[in-house]
């Protein structure tokens, strides 16, 4: 089964530029760019979800704590992913919520890193291995 996600960003040239180096991280690649849109889907033709981003058609600024996405989790296949995502985000100034660590209240294997991206979306690298 194939899921859609959309998320809705105020700038969207900023978006593609800051996905177009992310998402290749964490196993996607482009799907479509169009005037008012892009996407990408899992890298290889694998199942999964793909992602959607179009600009913002509402002014007020994006909130996790309000109803609708809290976080995306991107699953990857070892820790030293997790790691790269990480640093990579944090190699561009990005706002990291929770370093690259196990988080043991999850079930485990959980290794994960948490951060926003420049719109307030809080995204999520994680790995449910202990593969280095």
């Amino acid at each position: 089964m194939i899921g859609h996600i959309g998320i809705n960003v105020p700038d969207l040239a900023a978006a593609k530029e800051y996905y177009d180096r992310l998402m290749p991280l964490v196993g996607f690649e482009e799907f479509l760019t169009a005037e008012d849109e892009f996407a990408y889907r899992p890298r290889d033709g694998k199942p999964g979800t793909y992602l959607f981003v179009y600009p913002a058609l509402d002014t007020e600024p994006y909130s996790r704590h309000r109803t609708g996405l809290q976080h995306l989790a991107f699953m990857v296949k070892t820790r030293s992913a997790v790691d790269a995502v990480h640093s990579h985000v944090a190699g561009g100034g990005g706002h990291v919520v929770h370093t690259p660590r196990h988080f043991p209240q999850y079930l485990p294997p959980y290794y994960a890193t948490f951060w926003l991206d420049p719109f307030g979306i809080m995204l999520e690298a994680v790995c449910h291995h202990d593969r280095a």
